[in-house]
Order: structure tokens, then sequence, then C-alpha cells
């Protein structure tokens, strides 16, 4: 942990309003992989104030030693009262979108969904000053700081927002999307009778009935570990004989991709944190699905399905038994990870999760003149038909 210290560009300046014990501390993978530091990022994860299971160690040290060297990633790691109470992983980045634009950023990949840093529970303000005041101090030749897919209604954002509104500091809501999102007071079966109606209901018994013709029709729902290997060889075999697999976008389409699943599943079902679903037919998995449940919340990570059995939608056949989400006492809502406008889990989820990615200037006067050009730009008036992507 000591050998840390040597990452720091400079001297630690503390914010005004912050415990003079906390500090930031930049980490590589071999430091974030001892086990002392993995003990305390477990306990931090399960102190925070809102989940994040992208950013917590089964998920994301796979995911760094996929992808971490080549995209340089850095893990900016909070200390305060001699605890380790934030954690995100950060790039400097040329490519801003479609433009080229150097900029800092939380660090997501095309299979991670939530950019939420790991926050310790009542400590949001502080970590976000920490944080800005680090990158006012060395932005090196980022011209801004960007913080991707963050949830609008979470206590993470609403911190950034307070500590954003005491200053003069520029910012900006670069893009929005609204996931499809489970939540709400209700069994699985009201809930089922509330957002979707008494035809389509009829219609998917039908498909049952239908497919259970088929042969012996079966349901499992299934945690802890024992299984997962061969449980996660099956999920990547079915997904890769469908059009992911055609188009080259499965998981199963790449060796890193291959490796990351494994991997986070099999540590998720080690930190309780995997429920795995899957709808057979003769013992044949013609759909499945990997949830994380990560109290207060869950997160639908992976779906599969069948193609040969399109005719009788078994992946909606199978969200039908998902929908026992709402029954768990540990799960208050479940994001769906989906796209918005996603034709299938929108007629079934009705509720929607908010994600924004905002843009902070940093540094100093000129750097946020520049910065307050980049946000007349973006946020110019433009044709309700253009998308909110920059």
């Amino acid at each position: 942990m000591a050998a840390a210290k040597s990452f720091r560009t400079r001297a630690p300046v503390t914010p005004a309003g912050v415990s003079t014990d906390s500090h930031l501390r930049l980490l590589t993978l071999n430091q974030i992989t001892e086990p002392a530091f993995v003990a305390a990022w477990e306990r931090l994860a399960a102190q925070a104030g809102e989940p994040n299971p992208f950013y917590e160690p089964w998920f994301l040290i796979p995911s760094l030693r996929q992808w971490g060297a080549s995209e340089r990633v850095v893990i900016k790691a909070w200390f305060t009262g001699g605890r380790l109470a934030g954690l995100m992983p950060v790039v400097r980045s040329a490519r801003y979108y479609s433009h080229a634009v150097t900029h800092a950023t939380g660090w997501l990949h095309a299979n991670s969904f939530c950019g939420t840093p790991l926050i310790e529970a009542g400590q949001e303000d502080d970590f976000w000053r920490m944080l800005l005041a680090h990158f006012d101090r060395s932005p090196r030749r980022a011209l801004f700081l960007h913080l991707p897919k963050l949830p609008a209604d979470g206590p993470a954002y609403a911190a950034l927002a307070r500590v954003l509104a005491t200053g003069a500091r520029g910012h900006y809501v670069a893009e929005m999307e609204n996931r499809a999102c489970l939540q709400g007071d209700f069994s699985a079966q009201e809930y089922l009778e509330a957002s979707m109606s008494a035809k389509k209901r009829k219609e998917l018994r039908r498909q049952y009935n239908r497919l259970a013709e088929e042969g012996l029709l079966t349901f499992e729902r299934v945690e802890g570990s024992e299984g997962v290997a061969a449980w996660t060889e099956e999920f990547l075999a079915l997904e890769s004989a469908g059009w992911k697999g055609e188009e080259g976008s499965a998981l199963a389409s790449s060796p890193d991709t291959i490796a990351l699943f494994h991997q986070a599943l099999a540590g998720a079902a080690v930190a309780g944190r995997l429920e795995r679903l899957a709808l057979r037919l003769d013992g044949r998995a013609i759909a499945m699905l990997a949830n994380f449940i990560t109290a207060p919340g869950a997160y639908s990570f992976k779906t599969a399905f069948d193609e040969a059995y399109a005719r009788y939608s078994p992946g909606m056949l199978l969200q039908l038994e998902n929908l026992a989400l709402l029954e768990r006492p540990d799960v208050q809502w479940a994001d769906s990870c989906a796209v918005e406008g996603h034709p299938m889990i929108e007629r079934l989820w009705r509720g929607q999760r908010r994600m924004v990615s905002c843009n902070i200037a940093i540094g100093g006067p000129l750097r946020r003149a520049v910065f307050r050009l980049l946000k007349a730009y973006e946020t110019r008036p433009r044709p309700s038909s253009q998308t909110s992507q920059p």
C-alpha cells in the first residue's frame, strides 16, 4: 500500500471542507490485487451508498486484466480516516465520442453498464471534492472530466450536483438514456397484470403450452458456485449460435470477452452476487439469464435464447420468471442493462432508470475557457430528430 505513494504526481492537497487525513492514491492492477487492498475494497462495496457491480473486485479485476494495460487505466482510490472510502477507474482518452478531444473519463467497457464510483455511504460529497481537486491540480492534457452512465436518482449523482452547485465550475449533461427498470411494491403476478394486456398474457400462455408440447419444459433458478463453469460455457454457446454470433458481437466471438465472462460469473458466484436462470427443453437450455444481485438493487447482466424456438418467445417466457426479483426482500429495483427502446424488455419492464453522462471543467482559467466553448457547442439548439449523443 505504501508503494502507491510513488504514483502521485504531486503532493496531495486537501480541499476545503474535507478531512485533512483524506488523500487520493493512483494505483495499478498489481496494487489493487494485493489481498489487503481487496479486503478493504470488498468492505467498501458492502458499505457503499450506491451499488455498482461493475466496479466490484470480482468484475473490475478481470476487466482490467483484459483491457486495463492497453487502455492505460488507473484506479483512483480515496482514503479517509485510514480506510478506503472511494474507488473509480479512470483513463485519459484522446477520443470523445466521434471527436478528437483529449479528456479524462471514468472507465467503462462494452460489457459494463454503470459508471458510479464506489463511495462509502455518507462520504459522497467529500469524495467528489477530493476528485475534482485532484484533476484541477493534475489535469495533464485532459480538457475536462467526463463521467459516464451515472444513475440520475442515485446518491452519488445527487452529491455531485450539490458540490457543483457550491462553486463556479462549469458542467453540463452530455448524454442521457432511459433504461428499462423493474421496481414497485407488487408481486410478480400483480406486476405482470399491470404491465401487459390480458390479450398478450393469453398469447404467452399459448406459446408456453405449445412449447411444452415439444418436450419436457423446465425452469431453473440457481445461486452459488456449483456448476457455474459449465453453465457459463452453455450460455456462451447459446448466445453465439444466434445473430450475435453471426455479427461477431457475441461474448464467445473474442477470447477477452470469453475470459471476462468466465471470471466475472465465477467471482460473482463466490461473492454471493450471482443468480442464474434457464428455461430448458428436455434438459437443453433454450433461454438463459444472468443477474447480478447487489442489494438494494440488481442488474440483469446478460441474456440469450435459442432462435430456433423464437416463435415460442422463450426469452420473454424466461423474463416472466425473472419478475420474481420483485418479491426478493433485498431487491428494490432492477436495471435491465438494455439499450433504450429495447423491443422485448420494455414490453414487460415498464419503469425507467435515467442514466446521465456529464462533463465537468477542470484545471485553470484557460482550460475552463476552452471548456465553455465546448459546452456552448454541445448544448446548442438542435432538431429533435438528433440524438442526445454528441
